[in-house]
């Protein structure tokens, strides 16, 4: 990034336009009557993201690949219950509400006419392009996600913090360390050996038997990381219980591989972008035809208002 003072801000874009497609009603359509409600819904969180927190840099980063081959070679199971139609030669196709679908190539070709820098790499997940824009950068971060998955950057010192949206993006969860400590017990780094011991359904992880959240907190806290507490397997004379003992025993292999799925990769080849704010549209006469053909009305509007000021 430019600079120590400069904030990033890096959208999980895809779970920003979930949110808006379920939280805005489909009667908001084009002007051939057809949905157009993540993509208001999604430039109206942009206005207000924007408005609310003054980032100097926006990344919209993508999924490329939403369930990378690598990840499922390690765990078979890694979101294989969201997968709508199996592929021989690409990615799977993930489970995408009928009426959501058509919507993405016109956020893209909006974000892009807007000149908001948009970033998704070839086997990679929107997770991992935040994880190495985050990595990258020189002063604070602001992560807007609806995925608790990301909170395993947070860290104080380098002032990244999740941003989680429990209302629209109005209403924001700021997640920073001692959030994260009262609510989880664990810190940023601790966050990813939390999940993985938990497990998660929604990603299809299945976790230690009978290690619940609670009870990985406690074992962290007593071990500091993954790597104690599967040496206090080893020790006879830890503190595990004869049964937690059994259960991480015989979840080795899992606990071996599953690292690698559950954190997010920080070596992401990323192209060489212009993540600075845009404060006027790349491609007004683009934006103008899509403005126009898609009905995007004052969701647009106050979103370049915003932008100009």
């Amino acid at each position: 990034m430019r600079g120590v003072t400069r904030r990033l801000m890096l959208l999980d874009t895809a779970s920003l336009y979930f949110r808006a497609y379920f939280g805005v009603p489909d009667s908001v359509r084009a002007p051939d009557g057809t949905p157009v409600n993540a993509v208001r819904g999604l430039l109206d969180f942009i206005d207000r993201l924007v408005k609310d927190h003054h980032p100097d840099d926006l990344v919209a980063c993508m999924d490329a690949d939403w369930r990378p081959q690598w990840r499922v070679d390690l765990i078979p199971s890694y979101k294989a219950h969201r997968v709508a139609v199996e592929t021989e030669t690409g990615p799977d196709e993930e489970e995408v509400p009928d009426t959501l679908s058509p919507q993405v190539p016109v956020i893209e070709n909006v974000l892009d006419a807007l000149g908001i820098a948009r970033v998704g790499v070839e086997g990679y997940e929107a997770d991992d392009v935040i994880g190495t824009f985050t990595g990258r950068a020189t002063g604070p971060v602001d992560i807007v996600t609806g995925d608790r998955d990301l909170y395993q950057l947070v860290d104080d010192e380098r002032g990244v913090r999740v941003l989680y949206p429990l209302k629209g993006v109005g209403t924001l969860q700021l997640t920073d360390e001692t959030w994260l400590r009262e609510k989880y017990g664990v810190d940023g780094s601790g966050y990813a050996d939390l999940a993985l011991l938990r497990g998660d359904p929604s990603d299809g992880l299945p976790g230690v038997p009978g290690i619940g959240e609670k009870t990985a907190a406690k074992l962290l806290d007593a071990f500091g990381d993954l790597a104690g507490i599967m040496t206090a397997v080893d020790d006879p004379k830890s503190a595990l219980t004869p049964s937690q003992r059994k259960r991480l025993d015989e979840s080795r292999p899992y606990v071996a591989l599953a690292p690698e799925v559950v954190r997010v990769a920080g070596d992401v080849p990323l192209p060489d972008v212009d993540t600075a704010l845009p404060h006027t549209p790349r491609d007004p006469a683009a934006l103008d035809a899509l403005a126009a053909r898609w009905g995007l009305g004052g969701s647009l509007q106050r979103l370049l208002t915003t932008l100009g000021t």
